[in-house]
């Protein structure tokens, strides 16, 4: 990924007070024999209490409801606050489903919050119920890798080799940024980033900008674009997406709808798309011939949830749409119809890795797209995945996945 800082664009992630102290390399270089035999004694930690990975919501509640249950248990989290996943992501962005049904075990959201949360909203969320639980979270600690030594599971952080007999791998779905290649990207005279590194559309006035993907994230950064004053705004579509409008009683219908067949969800979705949002193939949006529930149980793509007011945009060709890119020229981007574009600011909203693979790939836990394969599930003896399953209303999901596993571990330890 290219491109320098300009306004709010490259702006680093916002930095919040840490909840819990911070798990820092020590600074002493004394090489003596008792300090030598102390940093003996540390590098491997018997664990009496559960590991959980990540400081997300699925792993925040499940240390709570383990606490709940009178286990404590140890959070180690790579960043420097809880709910960094959510923290870093642009300025405008709101959650897809309800608060009613987005939120943790016992945790009702304040009075007040939007019902679709904000990204601030969510991120005060985290950082409150944390805090009401009084969760032992060391920050700043990598888990590097996690592997079986007998009965019990070691895991390495932060310079030490944690052993314990349950650990939870709570870190998400959208945990590394996925950037593609493209054929002479790095040639490209413009500036190429991920919407990870999108804020908001501050610099970006009367410049002409491509987004590349069609998600829910694509098409928001569009919109935001679109209404911050962008001279122009196209969005690159390789494979056109299942619409739905972001409505109160969505996430609710999903869920009903999850549980039927794939098929007989599809023709339910189309209709609610041709109802709600309408005929798009004229702005290069058309129905796909796979449908909603089909893709997403096939692929685990979700649906593209957007706002009536991205719908407008599209209709009066405020966002335009083109075709996929092929290539970069220093000038100008290839795309797949043979047609070359003059983007400045091009912008890769093609979504997200778990990052999975060297933490436990080698375990034979993970399938063949580097997910779990038995997500929400006990995967191995006492070591559990949360959070990883493709569910509508993935925030309340992953919560009622962590009660779950949390009842599961507190029986084991008895």
């Amino acid at each position: 990924m290219t491109g320098g800082p300009d306004g709010g664009i490259l702006a680093a992630m916002t930095t919040h007070q840490a909840i819990a102290t911070p798990n820092r390399q020590r600074e002493s270089h004394n090489t003596d024999r008792s300090s030598t035999r102390r940093r003996r004694s540390r590098a491997t930690r018997h664990a009496v209490r559960p590991v959980v990975v990540g400081a997300g919501s699925a792993g925040l509640a499940v240390a709570a409801e383990l606490s709940r249950r009178g286990v404590a248990a140890t959070v180690l989290e790579e960043s420097g606050a809880v709910g960094a996943a959510w923290r870093g992501r642009y300025d405008r962005l709101r959650l897809n489903s309800t608060k009613g049904v987005s939120a943790l075990p016992g945790a009702r959201w304040p009075s007040g919050t939007a019902a679709f949360p904000t990204r601030d909203e969510l991120v005060a969320y985290l950082d409150a119920y944390a805090a009401r639980h009084a969760l032992n979270i060391q920050l700043e600690t990598r888990v590097g890798r996690v592997d079986r030594d007998g009965e019990e599971w070691v895991v390495h952080a932060g310079g030490e080799q944690l052993r314990t007999r349950w650990v939870v791998i709570a870190t998400g779905q959208s945990r590394v940024p996925y950037m593609p290649r493209w054929r002479g990207q790095h040639a490209f005279d413009g500036r190429l980033l991920h919407a990870a590194q999108y804020r908001n559309p501050d610099g970006l006035k009367g410049r002409d900008v491509l987004v590349i993907g069609a998600g829910s994230s694509g098409m928001e950064i569009a919109y935001d674009l679109a209404q911050g004053g962008a001279a122009r705004v196209r969005v690159a579509v390789r494979t056109p997406p299942n619409l739905l409008r972001r409505s109160p009683a969505g996430p609710t219908i999903a869920k009903a709808l999850y549980h039927l067949p794939a098929g007989l969800a599809d023709a339910l979705t189309r209709a609610v798309r041709r109802r709600e949002i309408g005929d798009l193939a004229a702005f290069g949006l058309p129905v796909p011939e796979e449908g909603m529930f089909s893709r997403l149980r096939r692929l685990g793509v979700v649906p593209t949830i957007i706002d009536r007011e991205v719908v407008d945009a599209i209709r009066s060709r405020r966002i335009e749409t083109v075709d996929a890119v092929v290539g970069f020229g220093a000038r100008h981007v290839e795309l797949a119809g043979g047609q070359r574009i003059a983007p400045e600011v091009v912008i890769a909203a093609t979504g997200y890795r778990a990052g999975l693979e060297a933490i436990v790939g080698h375990l034979g836990v993970l399938d063949e797209h580097g997910m779990p394969r038995v997500p929400g599930c006990e995967a191995a003896p006492g070591l559990h995945f949360i959070g990883f399953d493709h569910r509508p209303a993935q925030i309340g999901y992953g919560g009622r996945e962590a009660v779950k596993a949390a009842r599961s571990i507190a029986k084991a330890a008895r």
